[in-house]
């Protein structure tokens, strides 16, 4: 099956469907790293708040003294969590992520959220039940992102949850402009207003949750626990039609709006499935009535 790309503002091509690790557990995420890879996979969606990019960098040393591929045919994004959100703990988040891939560039680094945490040991430091959040102002965080692109430590900056005022603000303040936006999307929770407001920025829009959470992560999932977009009669009746599963028939139509998209999974059957999307086209007619 052959990966299709879109180009970046920056003219680095990203893969158009990639792999998500989040909750990938421990002593697992490799060799998953592995079969998606072999699979055809050639976008690994990571993040320092995952915990698991160490293994991951790990497999993908092992995965290169045994494969035709090199670090440069794998596009791997990251993400600066919200612990590291001024200008020195950026600086240092970056050289960390380095680190763990065993790199000297990442492709493209994001900023987690607008919202920066008290900085130190703890992904989430609380007191008692309360997040304890930072004042820093992510154009600092941005700003630090910037330096590390003139360093040539990254090749591509982005955001992650932000909405159009707060991608606004960057645009409006920084040298660099952001090149893609990652946010939880799917059929469900179409994001229509932000996916255009990307559009006319020339900000590739990643969808993460691409499937609608089925199991319970995301927060619109959280919101309609009760509710599985795989169910849905529209999607049901075109999987027969079409011959391919509920899954397909979401992510293709998620391809087709110009989404990008980085499901999860460690099941080797069903990582085999979410790539295989790249032989059939939805119609026009059929594209409506799942827009809807």
């Amino acid at each position: 099956m052959v990966q299709k790309s879109v180009q970046l503002s920056t003219g680095y091509q990203i893969p158009v469907a990639g792999l998500g690790t989040w909750q990938s557990p421990e002593g697992v995420i490799g060799k998953v790293v592995k079969t998606a890879l072999d699979t055809g996979y050639r976008h690994l969606d990571c993040a320092q708040g995952y915990g698991n990019e160490a293994e991951i960098g790990d497999a993908l040393e092992e995965y290169y003294k045994t494969s035709s591929l090199k670090r440069e045919d794998i596009f791997i994004t990251s993400k600066v969590w919200n612990t590291c959100h001024s200008y020195e703990r950026c600086c240092q988040s970056v050289e960390d992520i380095l680190h763990r891939f065993k790199t000297n560039y990442i492709d493209l680094v994001l900023i987690h959220w607008p919202h920066g945490f008290q900085e130190g040991g703890e992904l989430f430091p609380r007191v008692g039940d309360q997040i304890q959040y930072s004042d820093v102002d992510y154009l600092e965080t941005w700003k630090a992102l910037e330096k590390k692109v003139e360093e040539g430590k990254i090749r591509s900056i982005g955001l992650s949850n932000f909405n159009i005022a707060q991608i606004q603000r960057v645009i409006d303040n920084g040298k660099i402009k952001p090149v893609a936006l990652e946010v939880e999307a799917h059929l469900y929770f179409q994001q229509k207003e932000l996916r255009k407001f990307c559009q006319e920025n020339n900000i590739v829009f990643i969808a993460y949750s691409p499937l609608g959470s089925p199991g319970s992560t995301g927060f619109w999932r959280q919101a309609h626990s009760e509710v599985n977009v795989l169910k849905d009669p529209i999607v049901l009746n075109l999987s027969k039609k079409y011959q391919k599963s509920p899954a397909q028939i979401i992510l293709r139509w998620e391809l087709q709006n110009n989404i990008l998209i980085i499901p999860k999974s460690t099941n080797e059957a069903r990582l085999q499935e979410n790539f295989d999307l790249f032989d059939f086209n939805i119609s026009g007619d059929d594209m409506k009535q799942l827009d809807q």
